[in-house]
Parts: C-alpha cells; sequence; structure tokens
C-alpha cells in the first residue's frame, strides 16, 4: 500500500464505526485476546459517550482508516501533573512503515501540549519488536516494570 493523499489524524466519529471494529477486532487478535464482541460493544459506547475518560483518534488517508488509537488522561500525583496514557494503538498491517502510527502518537503529543500535559505514556508487550522500532524514535523507554493484580475475592 503507498498513501497517494497525506494523513490526517482526526477523533473518532459514530460514521467510523464499522472500520473501527474491524481494526479493534484486529488489535484484539494481535494481542490474541479472547473474541467478544460485548467487550468492542462495549468499548464502542464508551467512546462515544462525552462523558466517559476514553477517547479516540483515527488516522485516514484515502477515505480510509488506517489506524485507530484510545487515550485518556491520568493523574499523576508525583509530579503534580496530568499525562494522557495511550491504552490501544493500531495499524492496518497494510499499512504499517508508513508513518500512519507516527501520525497518531504525533497528534497525542499535540493534545498533550495543548491540554497542558506533561507525558504521554504507553506500554507495549515486550515481544513487539516492531512496534518497539517506532517507539524508540518517538519516546523515551522507561526503566518501570509493570505488575497485575487480580481483583479481591
Amino acid at each position: 500500500m503507498t498513501l497517494a493523499e497525506p494523513l490526517h489524524v482526526r477523533p473518532l466519529e459514530a460514521a467510523d464505526e464499522p472500520r473501527w471494529r474491524e481494526l479493534f477486532t484486529a488489535y484484539r487478535e494481535f494481542y490474541k485476546l479472547e473474541p467478544s464482541n460485548e467487550i468492542v460493544d462495549r468499548v464502542w459506547s464508551w467512546l462515544m459517550d462525552p462523558a466517559h475518560e476514553s477517547h479516540g483518534l483515527v488516522a485516514e488517508a484515502e477515505d480510509q482508516l488506517l489506524a485507530i488509537g484510545h487515550y485518556r488522561q491520568f493523574a499523576r500525583p508525583s509530579t503534580g501533573s496530568v499525562g494522557i496514557w495511550l491504552d490501544d494503538l493500531f495499524t492496518d498491517p497494510a499499512a504499517r512503515g508508513k508513518g500512519v502510527a507516527r501520525s497518531v502518537l504525533h497528534r497525542l503529543s499535540e493534545i498533550a501540549q495543548e491540554q497542558g500535559c506533561s507525558v504521554v505514556r504507553w506500554i507495549t508487550a515486550e515481544d513487539n519488536h516492531q512496534a518497539q522500532l517506532l517507539y524508540s524514535q518517538v519516546a523515551t523507554r522507561t526503566r518501570w516494570v509493570t505488575y497485575d493484580a487480580a481483583p479481591a475475592k
């Protein structure tokens, strides 16, 4: 795939739903998550609810959505500031290596500046080496290790 038109990164809109569903489902498959229409429906409802903390971006060219990004603000008590957390970023495999994900990350950086945020932060899988090539060019890898704990029963 070659991009004849420049990329445009914009907020997710209701009309994007069919293609968003394709890309978000592919994202979930990439990370080997169990298929679930219920989860996809729930996340879509979050992204369409202006009162919800989650927001969506899309990257498009030639009237086709090529990538999605989901983000939210988070408090940083240690610095007395607010950051932007990128929860999900997925580029259509046919559009990878064309600057699509880089454009989404750049737009998030602009949003952080516009909103007075101190950082844009995200995690990726340890074995997602292709994404890490880009991430190492646009951000600084941290020394922090992530843990997940199950809720109490």
